[in-house]
């Protein structure tokens, strides 16, 4: 069955790749193309993500493996366990349906938007699937790549680009510390161990360490976790469909995912786990509040995903991975849901303002009450999803102090949730027109089916399901919820939901949370602008230093070249035509007694003779 898994990462990598190659919309074009690529785009990717999808529900049931040699020392090996088969399903049926969604959203360019869609669900999908740090490290530059792309898709404007170059840069800031998580493995483990990824835990000494803080770092950036929190909100300049799986299923998740798969490694290094399970609960806290300040719908969600992901986070660290587990599935249908109803509101009202977009939910009933039910299941309310979900992770945690940050953020959750709901709800004093214009059914049928999944994909964190989640991800002793969490948390859930719906518009909005905490103007001050100062001195020093040694030494260079030429022409050369005018003197002189005549060499063999003889009577 290896078939199996090639074909799941090379399908969509493949025919994403035609795709995006064939062309787009030229910026004349009509805004809905006639015919040729630009009409079967939408068509193709949706068929190939059908497709997908079938084959992660085969690859879940059958449970391959396979290998091929990649690199000297680390093979890319692909497995599916209890873990990876969720999470395939989960990634390739969000997928499918913001695909969906997308081919009535997206007008223009759209061979280009979904030939990056498909590239970027393949190396979603090829991150689930790795078990070795080679085929991990090619999922994870795929996957930031394509999410700059997909970002800055609006590439003509200004702020898109920057908006992705933002992400980009601050997730790969983390991104190193898989390249030193690979560092650590080949200096510390075996060469037969290929940079197997269930190897970094029996690392020993100081490579454990390293490569903990490797992924730690790798996975927080991907996870927008503090202090990587603030690329979300620059990336919700992408269209909608990008935000909806980038913050659902996709690489935002896919952090949280790292954690989940590693967390051996975690509990191996000790520290890490804690570090882990404090950044998660205090993410989940500070972005909370970040959350229940925003003006814009779209920011309150961006911030939302990243306080939801410190749940998982924090489920990794504490060792509640089937309640972390369970939570990445349930925020996936919950947040791709109000994304994408996000989305319609901004296509039809052109807006994402909260305070303009009152009385939506009645003009557009249908997409009002799928958005309130997402985000009553965001709230924690039950019988919705992300209600079991929660509580499943906050009985793993064991810390009072810990405990007590989880349930805050929790709490949190529910008046963000609620002021959304509240504030979509409120009646704008306009005349209602039901449904009007109308919402198209491409668009509706994908929020129905994934409203399905905000309210029932809770029973994963719900007996008997739930022990067999706690199986599949292999922590069958993790410790369920006990009925005391469980009143408290739904108590305080509905009572919290229901105050932020009737006091919407009254709910404190600091600046400081507004601004997302200043963490992007903090990373600006810590590392951007000490980096360019730094690039500026280095550019000083090699004009004024470098540059001018570099200048001496050439000038020195032609100065000594010139020397050595008048040296060589005239000491050099005068010298060899001094020998040479000597040599051909000396066999002037050498020619002149061979005159032929024997009179004279007879006397020059007497005065030869008489010389050595004197020389002889000279020597006694």
């Amino acid at each position: 069955m290896s078939w199996l898994l090639w074909t799941l990462v090379g399908l969509p990598a493949v025919v994403g790749g035609v795709l995006a190659l064939s062309g787009g919309r030229r910026p004349r074009e009509p805004a809905v193309p006639s015919g040729g690529t630009g009409r079967s785009a939408p068509a193709v990717a949706v068929s190939v993500s059908a497709v997908l999808l079938a084959l992660a529900i085969a690859a879940a049931v059958t449970r391959p493996a396979t290998q091929t040699p990649f690199m000297a020392g680390g093979p890319l090996r692909l497995r599916v366990d209890g873990l990876s088969a969720l999470v395939l399903v989960t990634v390739a049926a969000v997928t499918l349906l913001v695909l969906v969604f997308a081919a009535s959203d997206i007008r223009r360019e759209r061979p280009r938007f979904f030939g990056l869609m498909l590239i970027f669900e393949a190396a979603v999908l090829l991150t689930a699937l790795a078990a070795t740090l080679t085929g991990l490290l090619l999922a994870w530059e795929i996957m930031g790549a394509t999410s700059y792309a997909l970002i800055a898709f609006h590439w003509r404007e200004d702020e898109p680009v920057t908006a992705g170059a933002t992400a980009f840069l601050t997730t790969r800031a983390g991104d190193l510390g898989l390249y030193l998580a690979a560092g650590a493995t080949l200096a510390g483990a075996p060469m037969a161990a290929g940079l197997s990824l269930d190897a970094l835990a029996s690392l020993e000494g100081p490579w454990l360490h390293l490569a903990a803080a490797g992924v730690l770092a790798a996975a927080l950036g991907k996870a927008a976790q503090l202090p990587f929190s603030f690329w979300l909100s620059r990336a919700m300049l992408g269209p909608s469909p990008v935000s909806a799986l980038l913050h659902s299923a996709a690489m935002v998740a896919m952090g949280g995912y790292l954690l989940l798969r590693l967390h051996r490694l975690l509990e191996a290094a000790g520290w890490a786990a804690h570090a882990a399970a404090w950044t998660g609960a205090l993410t989940a806290l500070a972005l909370g509040a970040v959350a229940l300040a925003q003006t814009d719908l779209k920011q309150l969600l961006a911030a939302s995903t990243s306080a939801q992901l410190g749940f998982i986070v924090l489920a990794a660290g504490t060792g509640g991975i089937a309640g972390g587990t369970a939570h990445f599935i349930a925020h996936a249908a919950v947040k791709s849901l109000l994304f994408l109803a996000a989305g319609v509101w901004l296509s039809a009202l052109g807006t994402m303002s909260l305070r303009a977009l009152s009385g939506a939910a009645h003009r557009y009933r249908t997409v009002g009450t799928l958005f309130a039910l997402g985000a009553l299941a965001l709230a924690g309310v039950p019988p919705l999803s992300l209600w079991p979900t929660k509580d499943a992770i906050l009985a793993a945690v064991d810390s009072p102090a810990l405990y007590g940050v989880t349930l805050t953020a929790a709490v949190l959750s529910s008046l963000y949730a609620g002021k959304a709901i509240g504030l979509v709800l409120r009646p704008s004093g306009k005349p209602v027109v039901l449904d009007s214009p109308r919402v198209p059914r491409l668009q509706t049928i994908p929020l129905m089916v994934l409203a399905v999944g905000a309210c029932g994909v809770g029973i994963f964190a719900l007996p008997p399901l739930t022990t067999w989640v706690t199986e599949a991800v292999g922590t069958p002793r993790e410790p369920a919820a006990g009925l005391g969490t469980i009143v408290t948390t739904v108590s305080l859930a509905c009572v919290a939901t229901a105050a932020a719906v009737i006091w919407a518009p009254r709910l404190p909005e600091p600046a400081w949370a507004h601004r997302w905490l200043g963490l992007e103007t903090m990373a600006h001050s810590i590392a951007v602008r000490p980096v360019l100062a730094l690039a500026r001195t280095l550019a000083r020093f090699d004009d004024r230093v470098l540059d001018r040694a570099v200048d001496a030494t050439a000038y020195a260079a032609r100065g000594l070249a010139a020397w050595c030429a008048r040296t060589d022409r005239n000491g050099v050369d005068g010298l060899v035509r001094g020998v040479a005018d000597g040599a051909r003197r000396l066999g002037n002189l050498a020619r002149r007694p061979q005159t032929g005549q024997l009179h004279q060499y007879y006397a020059q063999a007497v005065a030869l003779l008489s010389a050595a003889v004197i020389l002889l009577l000279l020597l006694r």
